[in-house]
């Protein structure tokens, strides 16, 4: 990485991972100008890692999406060379357009030794309300898993749970009287996830025209 470029690692809370508990290493990233928040589970294993922020793992292709729902390229993000991202391209993006990202999970027990939502243990669920509260013209919560979905509906008591390419809207956390806030669900970026890279794209796009990125 960069050597200019701010860490987004929590430090803290990788040097109090133990006993098989691990709290999120990641610090939220969260624009002021945010008007969608991408929550997935948990991030993988660090010795997956290729860079220091979301979706680490040069094998999924979240930052593929992104490039080519905007920009048509799904290599603008990628640096094919080195097998990792454009970290600081990534982030003047999402700075632009409003682009914020946590986990649902703050604290999780692996059961086995992958990144598999299906193996995670919630240990202590995220507070969803701090981050609303970081971004005050939020429109819409993006979930990227089943595994996200189900734990921000428990931790929030949603019963509708949206389907996959839908959104339920939700009341405003911070304040009954301003608009609500959408929950939409999105298919994962993993590869293990058995939808088409173009077909992901146009999910994905689908989300950021609703919601005015695009």
């Amino acid at each position: 990485m960069n050597e200019f470029l701010p860490s987004y690692l929590n430090v803290e809370n990788i040097n109090r991972s133990k006993d098989g508990v691990e709290y999120h290493p990641l610090i939220p990233f969260l624009p002021q100008n945010g008007r969608v928040l991408f929550l997935g589970s948990f991030p993988p294993p660090r010795k997956r890692w290729c860079q220091d922020f979301y979706y680490p793992n040069y094998g999924n292709d979240h930052w593929r999406i992104e490039g080519l729902v905007f920009y048509g390229d799904k290599n603008h993000f990628v640096d094919e060379a080195n097998k990792t991202f454009k970290l600081q391209k990534i982030i003047e993006f999402l700075n632009e357009k409003g682009i914020g990202f946590f986990d649902t999970s703050y604290a999780i027990r692996r059961l086995n030794d992958n990144a598999s939502d299906k193996f995670l243990e919630v240990v202590e669920a995220t507070d969803i309300r701090q981050l609303i509260d970081a971004m005050p013209q939020l429109k819409s919560i993006v979930t990227t898993g089943e595994k996200a979905t189900q734990t921000i509906c428990e931790h929030l008591n949603i019963e509708q749970v949206p389907k996959l390419g839908t959104f339920v809207k939700i009341p405003n956390l911070l304040n009954e009287n301003q608009e609500p806030i959408c929950l939409y669900r999105l298919p994962s970026s993993s590869r293990a996830y058995p939808l088409s890279l173009e077909k992901k794209a146009d999910a994905y796009r689908k989300m950021f025209e609703t919601f005015g990125l695009i």
